[in-house]
């Protein structure tokens, strides 16, 4: 007979699965949010920056909005009974944002043109929101700490930095709320003469307690509003990539092209665009099967990314076409090319299963920016009438002119 197991050994039996789970789960969240922070700290591409250009329009006129409702804020103060020395200091800073609330839409109209913009926008809505209470505070030191409906605007200014789509303005709205309002809270509490100071009829008592709670809720609004522009930022990059490849898609293509050639256009340089379409795929696909063919599209990605320089794309239109962008001329890009079908006809895709390996090859047709073609459809269109003529010869050919 078998002996028994003593309880102990067999709680640490049973419990050492899910301690391992446990410890799984923890690594696979720090990697989440490691993630997370990267992608929120990294430059956002060009879809999200051009997202992020019209979000500031969007910003300036919802600004300009909200400015002129503040006029309202100073009237109502007074019709309810206000002080006179708070209702002009609100007028006067009312009719001061709604003249900076001008000159900023102004601004954002030239889309992308101020890539300093955002952020001098943030530092105003958030440097603004201090002022004011600083100016309240001169009549009421409590107010610059308590005043609710001012310090509303700091969680504003965090929350339209969604609409720019960048997750580095975020973190620095956030990050300079919380300092600034510290400050100024910690300046205003440290200098009371007496306590008697830090008690107001119209805003109540200045405690420690309230003044950390506002700091959490700003941290929070930080937090909450970087997650919305994460979620967004994944959105974007998910809508643009190929789901087997990871590779720009068409859409990346259609988006990104006019940006290409405007560079090209403003900072000179080559620009070759190559149509590669496989041969004979479909009946490969069918012989290997659907997943061995999923396989072959990587292998014959990870050879076609040799050719990939610096700022150049590989881009995967869908089935067995890609789109190669190329920065040099395109006698360059036909050797370059050239050298690719050689490599990818000399490394054999082996399938699983025993299966004979297949040799893939391609038939590539090039334009040139901007001799044939100042657009990606009249670039595509001119790659695709040789892509053509390369099929028609019987596939596996580069083709740079017109026959």
């Amino acid at each position: 007979m078998r002996p028994a197991m003593p309880a102990a050994s067999r709680a640490a039996r049973y419990a050492a699965p899910d301690s391992r789970e446990e410890r799984g789960v923890q690594g696979r969240a720090r990697q989440g949010v490691g993630e997370m922070l990267a992608t929120l700290l990294a430059r956002p591409d060009e879809i999200m920056l051009e997202l992020g250009a019209g979000g500031e329009l969007l910003v300036a006129r919802l600004r300009a909005l909200l400015s002129a409702l503040i006029l309202l804020l100073p009237l109502v103060s007074a019709a309810g009974g206000g002080a006179v020395g708070e209702t002009v200091i609100g007028l006067a800073a009312a009719v001061f944002v709604n003249i900076m609330a001008q000159v900023w839409l102004a601004l954002a109209r030239n889309r992308r043109h101020h890539p300093w913009l955002p952020y001098a926008t943030t530092t105003y809505d958030v440097t603004t929101t201090s002022g004011v209470l600083l100016l309240l505070a001169l009549g009421d030191r409590v107010a610059g700490m308590n005043s609710l409906v001012v310090w509303s605007f700091y969680l504003i200014a965090i929350a339209m930095t969604a609409l720019r789509n960048d997750g580095r303005l975020t973190l620095y709205a956030g990050a300079l709320s919380l300092a600034q309002y510290a400050l100024l809270a910690w300046a205003l509490y440290a200098t009371a003469g007496s306590p008697d100071q830090l008690v107001s009829v119209d805003y109540g008592t200045a405690t420690v307690a309230n003044l950390g709670e506002r700091l959490v809720l700003l941290l929070i609004m930080t937090l909450l509003t970087a997650t919305i522009v994460y979620r967004m930022q994944r959105l974007v990059e998910l809508s643009g990539r190929d789901g087997l490849t990871g590779l720009p898609n068409r859409m990346w293509l259609l988006q990104q092209m006019p940006h290409v050639i405007a560079a090209l256009r403003n900072g000179g340089g080559s620009l070759t665009v190559a149509l590669l379409d496989l041969d004979r795929f479909r009946l490969i696909n069918d012989e290997i099967g659907h997943l061995d063919g999923d396989r072959a599209i990587r292998h014959i990605v990870a050879t076609l990314g040799q050719a990939v320089h610096d700022r150049e794309r590989l881009i995967r239109l869908g089935g067995e076409e890609f789109v190669l962008l190329l920065h040099c001329p395109i006698g360059s890009a036909w050797e370059r090319i050239e050298q690719l079908r050689r490599a990818l006809n000399e490394r054999p895709f082996r399938p699983g299963r025993g299966a004979d390996p297949q040799r893939i090859t391609f038939s590539a047709g090039l334009a040139a920016w901007p001799q044939d073609g100042s657009d990606l459809s009249t670039l595509l269109g001119s790659a695709d009438r040789r892509l053509q003529e390369c099929k028609r010869g019987g596939g596996n050919r580069v083709m740079a002119r017109d026959a």
